[in-house]
């Protein structure tokens, strides 16, 4: 019996698990003296649409490995501006406070 309800459990719990899991790599916090700024997977995965790999490796590799780039840098297109061009997804010039919060 007691066989029974752990290994119903166990396949309960990997049935749910997938439902519950973050996706990619939750959100990313990023210290930065203009104001801290917030990246969401879930933003990008799920209501953008983006694929993985359309972002890993390239531009972006993972926290460890991650490059500071200048908001100079990224209106010339590195890092978040490869997408947040104006075009693609909104522009890195003008509304600060769309990603960074005091």
């Amino acid at each position: 019996m007691r066989k029974m309800l752990i290994t119903q459990t166990l396949l309960f719990t990997l049935g749910v698990s997938p439902a519950l899991a973050v996706i990619g790599g939750g959100d990313i916090y990023l210290t930065n003296k203009g104001g801290d700024v917030r990246f969401s997977h879930e933003v990008h995965v799920d209501k953008a649409g983006l694929k993985c790999q359309q972002c890993h490796p390239s531009p972006f590799t993972n926290p460890k490995q991650h490059k500071i780039v200048t908001m100079k840098e990224m209106e010339t297109g590195k890092s978040c501006g490869v997408c947040h061009d104006g075009k693609s997804a909104f522009s890195v010039k003008g509304d600060c406070a769309k990603c960074h919060k005091q």
